[in-house]
């Protein structure tokens, strides 16, 4: 039987908006579905905010789908319905039981996955409109970032003209209860900012990294944010990878960033391999870097290397390694 709960939120303009979501078995299909005819970006954003915040939650349950859907249209700028909808959403699923029926919110956050709230106001019966800071004020516990390991690396993001830059990839997981420990991995990884072919390659380099970690799955949920969320190539797959690991404690953090550029066909056996496009990326790199910077380059790369880079690097404050596989760095 579907399952559907409702929260009301107050626009930038004063106009109150309903948020509906509705359970139903997942039946194959997205775990998040909203609907908001003619504003496609809108469901984008919304299928975002609530798949990020769902990091946080004390349990998962991959068997239902939830489909969210807003009977107003927000101003474009307008961001304060993102409360609504992660309560909404959590009301429906039984994660989260108000007080009363009737739920009024407002609130934004840029770090939805570490349950973060700003400007965050809930109604939900009693006296006064109480701030809501982190999502674990709902339930009297702590902020429940307090569990969450975020770690970002970043790649090269080249196509030959002026935008080119090292572009960041953030990892952030949640260790899950024992009792899920057996579910399936992919399921447990959420990129929501990509597009499905996207999601499903970061999902497959993920758990095939994990794979050769020996013990490492089936132990977090996971969420994926990409600075860049349209590129092509390759070149993200070492700096997901490394994030990754970082966040999971597999490897020390460096003084500044991590700058990784690699792919891989055997993740699981922890081999980083070349990608294209090698002499731009490596002028990229060196012209961006900065002190403190930790350079992994393909090992097929070194050889190649232009005369003085690796001097240009050190000069710069920043060290460089060329790397066979994963955990010998």
């Amino acid at each position: 039987m579907n399952h559907q709960a409702e929260c009301r939120t107050i626009l930038a303009d004063g106009r109150v908006a309903t948020i509906t979501a509705t359970r139903r078995p997942r039946a194959n299909r997205a775990d998040v579905k909203c609907i908001v005819p003619g504003l496609p970006g809108l469901e984008a954003s919304m299928q975002t905010v609530v798949r990020l915040a769902r990091l946080t939650e004390p349990r998962m349950d991959s068997r239902d789908q939830v489909v969210l859907g807003i009977d107003a249209t927000p101003a474009a700028d307008d961001r304060r319905w993102e409360l609504a909808a992660v309560l909404a959403d959590r009301m429906a699923r039984g994660i989260w039981t108000p007080a009363c029926d009737s739920v009024t919110a407002s609130g934004w956050s840029d770090n939805w996955q570490r349950g973060e709230v700003s400007a965050g106001m809930l109604h939900a019966g009693g006296a006064g409109d109480p701030a809501l800071t982190h999502l674990g004020e709902l339930t009297g516990h702590p902020h429940p970032g307090a569990g969450v390991s975020s770690a970002r690396a970043w790649f090269p993001l080249h196509s030959g003209g002026i935008n080119d830059s090292l572009a960041w990839v953030e990892v952030s997981v949640h260790p899950l209860q024992h009792e899920r420990q057996m579910m399936e991995e992919e399921a447990s990884i959420s990129a929501p900012m990509l597009d499905l072919p996207m999601q499903q390659s970061v999902r497959q380099v993920l758990v095939a990294a994990r794979h050769f970690d020996g013990q490492a799955l089936g132990r977090w949920k996971t969420a994926v944010r990409f600075g860049h969320p349209r590129f092509q190539g390759e070149s993200w797959q070492f700096a997901l990878v490394m994030a990754d690991r970082l966040a999971r404690g597999r490897e020390f953090i460096p003084r500044g960033r991590l700058v990784a550029s690699g792919s891989s066909g055997a993740w699981h056996a922890g081999k980083v391999e070349t990608v294209d496009a090698r002499q731009p990326k490596l002028e990229l790199i060196l012209a961006l870097a900065a002190p403190g910077d930790r350079v992994l380059l393909p090992l097929a790369w070194r050889d190649a290397l232009p005369d003085g880079y690796l001097a240009a690097l050190r000069s710069k404050g920043a060290s460089l390694a060329c790397v066979e596989r994963i955990g010998w760095i």
